[in-house]
């Protein structure tokens, strides 16, 4: 720890703690859905990592779980905030939220790991410890590979930008780099500004900002954002309206809020009757016994 007592991370993302990684990144993707998440969902805007419901796992604990059982590459875990960017990239409509974040970080790091490490784990492990079906992960890998276009790796020095701005962004404040001498951001008032200033940067951060500060970009408004990546060299897809099975999928999703709601208010209704019931009971008992 610094006099400030911050605690000072290595210069270069190899050598920090594949924890600290967990939770740098965790951080900026809970800030990410926390933001994305009061977008309204629209029927075309479905994709195959859309969940029915927000699983009960944090973005933390999924990284590390995923860490503790299928060894993961630091490298990889970078390499989440990076596929984050190129899919916002080509998929403008896509938004990562509590019901997709989870299904694409498992499906990223299973890509992403036979891309880059010498020994990786099979899909059976890798759907196992991420909770869903090996014949859903499989739907889920192909799908990613086909957005990305294949394009699994990046350079040294990608990584290290998103290392770097990572720290520099955290919520808490409490990490820097040994040997820098930019400070983290000390509050969670200046940590929100930070991330609103990136909501609001050109979508081609490559032209002229990505010198000063980059990072991962928050799409706002449904308007296409990224980071270190140039997207004059990427040709999104063009807007589609819903198919048959997106609209089918979001009446779904809409009869079970439904039927959650109303199964939540039958309850409610049952407990003030069984409490009405109780009450006039322990009445009658007490004048029975007068």
């Amino acid at each position: 720890m610094d006099s400030s007592g911050r605690v000072v991370l290595p210069a270069a993302f190899e050598d920090a703690d594949i924890d600290i990684l967990a939770v740098l990144i965790a951080d900026m993707l809970e800030r990410l859905i926390a933001h994305n998440d009061r977008i309204p969902l629209l029927p075309e805007s479905l994709t195959r990592f859309h969940s029915r419901t927000a699983p009960g796992i944090s973005v933390l604990d999924y990284l590390r779980r995923i860490v503790k059982f299928n060894k993961v590459e630091k490298s990889c875990l970078l390499l989440t905030l990076h596929y984050v960017d190129q899919i916002c990239a080509r998929m403008p409509l896509f938004t990562l939220t509590s019901l997709t974040c989870h299904r694409f970080i498992i499906a990223s790091i299973t890509a992403s790991s036979k891309g880059l490490c010498d020994t990786f784990c099979t899909n059976s492990l890798y759907a196992r410890v991420g909770g869903i079906p090996v014949s859903e992960l499989n739907v889920l890998e192909r799908e990613f590979l086909r957005i990305i276009d294949w394009r699994l790796t990046c350079t040294r020095e990608v990584l290290q930008e998103y290392y770097v701005n990572l720290v520099r962004t955290d919520s808490s404040g409490r990490f820097c780099i040994d040997g820098t001498t930019s400070h983290s951001t000390t509050s969670e008032s200046s940590s929100e500004s930070d991330v609103e200033s990136m909501a609001s940067r050109s979508p081609s951060p490559m032209q002229g900002q990505i010198q000063h500060c980059p990072s991962l970009a928050i799409r706002s408004h449904r308007e296409g954002s990224t980071i270190l990546i140039d997207t004059a060299t990427i040709t999104p897809q063009a807007p589609q309206p819903p198919t048959i099975e997106q609209n089918m999928a979001i009446c779904r999703l809409a009869e079970l809020a439904w039927r959650n709601a109303l199964n939540r208010d039958k309850f409610e209704h049952i407990v003030f009757v069984l409490k009405k019931t109780t009450c006039a009971y322990a009445k009658c008992t007490s004048l029975g016994t007068n």
